[in-house]
């Protein structure tokens, strides 16, 4: 594990990260991993700000492209009060790329709109970290390479609904909730349309609050099933 930033940017990002966490924790208190979330201080800060992006939708969650979507838009989020679905459609965004289209900066940026507002709750760097890195990114361009997700299915975790089931009053706090999402990666590139295909889960820190349409809070480091 990287050791502590030191730098005073570092000391609010590990602040953002506890708050996070306190939160998701009211109502994860049984989901392995989430000490480690809490510790993860060696994260970097975001290159690129947070922004809204105006381009067409990413694909839908079944793998499908959304009714009037550009091929290769960059990923805009959806306005659902559901954190299912939006849990859904921010994992195809983030299992999707093409270095064809944008650059790697130009993703960062629109995966950063996905975020909370609510920057006490907002962990980018947890985003950035399933982005390939400027280097990786550049390799992959030479080779034209980009990824097209496929959702299978989203839940709340067991633990979480259970917490719920107990106390449903904790989640009023901050109305983060811990979605589960399952599907599959298809990788193609230059020389290979077919490409290759790989299974894919993780479980999303999303916050849907009643007066607000859902948004993405984090990247959990494990998966809770």
């Amino acid at each position: 594990m990287a050791s502590r930033s030191t730098n005073p940017g570092g000391a609010s990002r590990v602040r953002r990260r506890a708050l996070l966490g306190t939160a998701v924790l009211v109502v994860l208190v049984a989901l392995a991993g989430l000490a480690a979330y809490l510790a993860r201080d060696g994260r970097k800060p975001s290159k690129s700000p947070v922004a809204q992006q105006s381009s067409a939708p990413v694909a839908s969650p079944s793998g499908s492209p959304s009714p009037g979507a550009r091929a290769h838009a960059l990923p805009v989020p959806p306005n659902t009060h559901d954190p299912i679905a939006f849990g859904k459609a921010a994992a195809a965004a983030l299992w999707s790329y093409d270095t064809r289209a944008y650059s790697q900066a130009e993703l960062l940026t629109a995966l950063h709109g996905w975020l909370t507002v609510e920057t006490k709750y907002a962990d980018p760097a947890s985003v950035d970290a399933v982005v390939p890195s400027p280097v990786l990114w550049k390799e992959m361009a030479a080779n034209g390479q980009f990824a097209t997700a496929t959702v299978n299915e989203g839940h709340f975790p067991e633990s979480f609904t259970r917490a719920l089931q107990a106390d449903p009053g904790t989640v009023t706090q901050a109305y983060v909730y811990a979605v589960t999402v399952s599907g599959k990666q298809s990788i193609a590139w230059k020389g290979s349309p077919a490409g290759g295909a790989e299974n894919r889960v993780t479980t999303l820190a999303v916050q849907c609050r009643p007066s607000h349409p859902c948004a993405l809070a984090g990247v959990m480091p494990s998966v809770a099933p």
